[in-house]
């Protein structure tokens, strides 16, 4: 089953050591294709490294860290509206513009092609 993602609210949050530097945890609400059904309104939480979401990587939180509480004061804001707004753009984390929404169904279904 093919999953599309499409955040409408996020946040990213710093990740601590012993991640490597420039890890961010991405808390966000989205839309989220599931197959031929319909879409979804979901919460992610995606790990960040150096400005690319690892879509596949689950997050972990260093238990000597408050990781966990910030992820979670995040969703808490993230469930109320706020954090920033995509805006029709998959943006990245750091001084990356992003890019349209359009490229990037463009890229997923090459990919599907191929």
């Amino acid at each position: 089953m093919s999953r599309v993602y499409f955040p409408q609210f996020y946040e990213d949050v710093k990740a601590s050591a012993p991640h490597p530097p420039e890890t961010y945890y991405r808390v966000s609400r989205g839309v989220e294709h599931w197959g031929d059904g319909e879409p979804q309104y979901v919460y992610k939480i995606q790990m960040v490294y150096d400005g690319v979401v690892a879509g596949r990587k689950s997050p972990s939180f260093p238990d000597n860290s408050n990781d966990m509480e910030a992820v979670l004061d995040a969703m808490a804001r993230i469930k109320k509206g706020q954090g920033k707004r995509s805006r029709g753009v998959m943006t990245a984390v750091g001084s990356e513009p992003g890019i349209p929404l359009a490229e990037a169904n463009e890229i997923l279904r090459s990919r599907d092609d191929s």
